[in-house]
């Protein structure tokens, strides 16, 4: 099959273009550069089924031609930037929502029909309901990167419902893993290479979060799309569990040898729109017979590892 994946150099897409090459696929990888690195397609492009292509996703014209001969397109490329968010409140619907359109109408030029989405427990809010399946009570929206995730999803569904699409919507938890290079395991270990005998950390400590490793994340969604068949398929992707994010402060600076004076800015939220508690009911996507394989605690440390061993992310993710 022919693939198109768009923030192929992402933290996720380029695992997942890994993966796909791995299993004989051809592949297309849409990146425009601005998070997604070079570095992490070095080795997909000693691939002869792989193809780089560098373009916005708000340049349809573009889009368009990237896409035709796909059999279906994973669409990961996103402004995952949720802490700033009221800080540039365009950028989430520029590079969310308006991107999503995007994809969706150069995909329905060619004909082209099935798609897999990365949408975010983030569209939950702050649920009543923990953990949260995908049919909890509709909630209100706390975050601009939630809302504009959401108005995917509609877009999306919409789609499937007018246009004969067929869509899987996955809605992550934090992923951690090999090429992470944004989110809490890297605000750590970067303040503490600035200053080992310090570490700041936004809210109380207590918000208590779920986390997934990237190589159970590529298997849920390759699951999935294999096995559901329903118009729209909506899953809860994440660990069956949850951390506070003390915890994985104590975990990194005992990996690290280090012994910090912690210091925390207060409040239950880190930043606006932080939700304190973030736990899936993943039910659904393991009844198709999907079970993480690393837990939390060693996922946050692989991360960790890996961080170590490439700390020129540190300088490119500024």
């Amino acid at each position: 099959m022919r693939y198109v994946v768009t923030g192929g150099a992402g933290f996720i897409g380029s695992n997942l273009c890994d993966r796909l090459l791995a299993n004989g696929h051809e592949v297309v990888a849409i990146d425009n550069f601005s998070t997604g690195q070079p570095r992490f397609l070095e080795g997909a492009r000693q691939q002869p089924h792989f193809t780089l292509v560098e373009a916005d996703l708000l340049d349809l014209a573009a889009v368009t031609s990237s896409v035709a001969g796909a059999d279906f397109v994973f669409h990961l490329a996103a402004n995952a930037d949720v802490r700033h968010g009221t800080e540039h409140p365009r950028r989430d619907l520029e590079q969310n929502t308006l991107a999503t359109f995007n994809v969706l109408e150069a995909m329905r030029a060619h004909g082209i029909s099935r798609i897999g989405f990365s949408s975010t427990g983030s569209i939950y809010g702050e649920s009543k309901v923990i953990p949260t399946p995908e049919d909890a009570p509709f909630p209100v929206q706390t975050s601009l990167y939630g809302a504009s995730k959401l108005a995917c999803e509609g877009l999306i569904s919409a789609y499937c419902g007018g246009f004969g699409f067929q869509g899987w919507i996955f809605r992550f938890v934090s992923v951690l893993g090999e090429r992470y290079t944004h989110g809490h395991v890297f605000d750590f270990y970067k303040q503490l290479l600035a200053d080992s005998a310090r570490l700041t950390v936004l809210g109380n400590g207590k918000q208590r979060k779920s986390y997934m490793y990237i190589q159970d994340c590529i298997d849920a969604m390759l699951l999935a799309v294999e096995r559901a068949t329903a118009p729209v398929n909506i899953f809860n992707l994440g660990f069956d569990g949850y951390v506070e994010v003390n915890d994985s402060v104590g975990w990194i600076v005992e990996t690290l040898g280090l012994q910090p004076q912690i210091h925390h800015t207060g409040g239950e939220r880190g930043w606006v729109g932080d939700n304190p508690f973030i736990y899936l009911d993943t039910a659904r996507v393991r009844a198709l017979g999907w079970e993480p394989q690393v837990p939390i605690q060693q996922a946050i440390v692989k991360t960790l590892s890996w961080l170590q061993e490439n700390q020129w992310v540190l300088e490119v993710r500024q």
